[in-house]
């Protein structure tokens, strides 16, 4: 094997990559017990790791059997580790120990400061046996994904942002969490910041996380006040166009309930002078009940004059409209429908150009919502 592992022989979630052999039977850096544990794990064919072989590991840490480097921490701290279980899981601390300075005959001396003395300690511990205790884990959360991002542990990283985007992120940590996901190269779990931020803005921009943001990055600050103009902006046009097509829907029903009427004679409404019999059964067009009383009023009003009443004249913008979407004024039975045609000849082109928009628009909402061609076209 000339002293190198290959990585795709092991399948071992829960267990860290483990180093390479030693050059030297007799090197001071590694002995034969440490790496023989290492070499059985390599060699296991089990698809997870035991908790005898977890709990070693935990030993290996807590007991510092043979212990080779001192990371110092903040206050104080020490932590005493092995350098080929160090150097193995992150290379950034390999590099760091190839730096460092022997002290004695036997230890090398790092530094992992700005952060606590317990957060490096779950760190380190996580880097032996890929395990952690709950708690600790949601106490320093925050700290170990600075730590995994700056010392490359890839594993711990991803452990961190499941867990901060399944239940750790709230309204109070989220302008945290979303800086320190900028910072440390997480676009997941930035982006579920970002919505989280604009979905509780006014909530969000109370805490002491917004304030503390706004002194120390105010470019920032303008970036996501820009972000929340914007969705505001396409919010609005959302609810916009969901209101045109419900308009335009709402008038191609109409333009359909109509030729019916004039055409077919509808059985629901009836003559303008006698009331539907009680046994008739309803119409099938979905807009013939929301024409009845227009067109019952049409029929008798005595100013039925173009500019007359607000009834009258939304009967004579129907029948205009039905007269643009019509292609057999000839034979169509809908009332004006030719003069309508005619009279269309002679307005100006930009009201011409009006008209066709919204036919247009009109025949596109309803091909769009999945129904066939505008029907009431072929039919009449």
């Amino acid at each position: 094997m000339n002293g190198v592992v290959d990585n795709n022989m092991i399948q071992h979630r829960n267990v860290p990559i483990p180093p390479p052999l030693p050059c030297n039977a007799t090197s001071s850096v590694c002995n034969k017990k440490v790496m023989d544990m290492f070499m059985a794990i390599v060699k296991a064919k089990e698809t997870s790791v035991n908790s005898g072989t977890r709990d070693m590991w935990e030993r290996l840490f807590d007991e510092a059997y043979r212990a080779d480097v001192v990371v110092h921490t903040d206050n104080g701290g020490k932590i005493y580790g092995h350098s080929c279980i160090l150097g193995m899981s992150s290379p950034v601390i390999r590099h760091m120990i190839k730096q460092s300075k022997r002290r004695g005959s036997r230890q090398r001396s790092i530094s992992i400061r700005g952060v606590p003395h317990d957060a490096v300690r779950v760190f380190i511990r996580f880097l032996y046996s890929s395990c952690y205790d709950t708690n600790e884990i949601e106490e320093y959360i925050l700290h170990l994904l600075i730590l995994s991002h700056v010392y490359v542990v890839p594993h711990l990283k991803k452990e961190c942002e499941k867990r901060l985007e399944n239940g750790f992120l709230n309204v109070d940590n989220a302008m945290d969490v979303f800086q320190l996901a900028l910072l440390c190269d997480a676009p997941r779990l930035s982006l579920i910041c970002h919505r989280m931020i604009l979905e509780n803005f006014k909530a969000i921009s109370a805490t002491e996380g917004w304030q503390v943001m706004k002194e120390s990055h105010p470019i920032l600050e303008q970036e996501i006040l820009a972000s929340i103009a914007e969705a505001d902006a396409r919010q609005k046009e959302v609810v916009r166009k969901r209101n045109e097509r419900k308009m335009y829907k709402q008038l191609y029903d109409a333009m359909e309930a109509l030729v019916h009427i004039c055409r077919d004679g509808c059985k629901t409404i009836g003559p303008h002078d006698k009331a539907p019999k009680e046994d008739e059964e309803p119409c099938t067009y979905s807009a013939c009940k929301g024409l009845e009383l227009l067109v019952r009023h049409f029929a008798a009003c005595k100013h039925r004059i173009p500019g007359g009443c607000s009834h009258c004249k939304r009967m004579w913008k129907l029948l205009e409209l039905h007269s643009r979407l019509c292609a057999h004024s000839e034979t169509c039975r809908v009332p004006l429908c030719r003069n309508f045609k005619e009279k269309s000849r002679r307005h100006n082109k930009k009201e011409e150009m009006r008209w066709k928009i919204l036919a247009r628009n009109i025949v596109r909402s309803k091909s769009i919502s999945g129904a066939p061609f505008f029907s009431l076209i072929a039919t009449t």
